[in-house]
């Protein structure tokens, strides 16, 4: 199984991802001069927004596709291609940012003691990915094991408190989110995120199986003439101790 990332696909059908996250901005609260990590920054548009503050801001991604995209944006900030669970750096961070992200990191406890590392005390770790229950009727509609990491407040609060980062507040929330194409937008999720679905059917077969997959989604997620999946939020704040 395997995920590639289009990065003109996800900024064309797919902007719901960064606009939403923008709701976590006044969370991390950003000040001129701090050091800050944008982990899992995807195209930047959230980075820029940090950047907007004044703050020195740092994007890091797994996707050299993203992150070449990032780079063509915004091309006065600092972009790299980096894994969460493994990256390294000789310089310290005021805050740590990410959205949307760390439901693709399964190894969770590697990249806390990776963020750990990063932040210096009483640094700040602002951040919403996939929670508990998170996409639960399309993954019950494909049938097939998906590769995702779906936590709820008490398991990741324990595995950050265990990499030394105290967790301070938490919300496990449901966000029905709105597809942008009324016809497509099952079909578009999908083949953004949903590549380790596809790969296990053959292309002569796909058609069928989008249909399967719509008909049996349709009941709870189409409505109003448009489809929205059925997203849970994991939002989180907590501190380096």
């Amino acid at each position: 199984m395997s995920q590639q990332w289009d990065a003109a696909f996800y900024d064309q059908r797919h902007a719901y991802v960064y606009n939403y996250g923008a709701d976590l901005l006044p969370l991390l609260d950003p000040q001129p001069g701090e050091r800050i990590l944008d982990a899992g920054c995807g195209t930047g548009q959230l980075t820029a927004r940090i950047a907007e503050a004044g703050a020195e801001v740092h994007g890091i991604d797994h996707s050299a596709d993203m992150i070449a995209k990032a780079r063509t944006a915004f091309p006065a900030l600092r972009f790299d291609v980096a894994d969460l669970t493994s990256f390294t750096t000789t310089e310290k961070y005021d805050a740590i940012f990410s959205n949307a992200v760390l439901h693709w990191v399964k190894n969770a406890a590697a990249a806390a003691r990776c963020f750990s590392s990063a932040l210096v005390p009483g640094g700040r770790f602002v951040v919403e990915f996939g929670g508990l229950h998170n996409v639960a009727t399309v993954c019950e509609a494909a049938g097939t094991p998906h590769p995702w990491y779906f936590p709820g407040i008490p398991e990741y609060g324990a595995i950050l408190e265990g990499a030394g980062i105290e967790l301070r507040q938490a919300w496990l929330f449901p966000r029905p989110t709105k597809m942008d194409d009324p016809v497509s937008g099952l079909r578009d999720w999908i083949q953004m995120f949903g590549a380790h679905w596809l790969d296990l059917v053959p292309e002569a077969e796909r058609e069928a199986w989008f249909t399967r997959v719509e008909a049996a989604t349709r009941p709870k997620l189409f409505r109003d003439g448009n489809w929205y999946i059925d997203y849970w939020r994991l939002r989180l704040v907590a501190v380096k101790a």
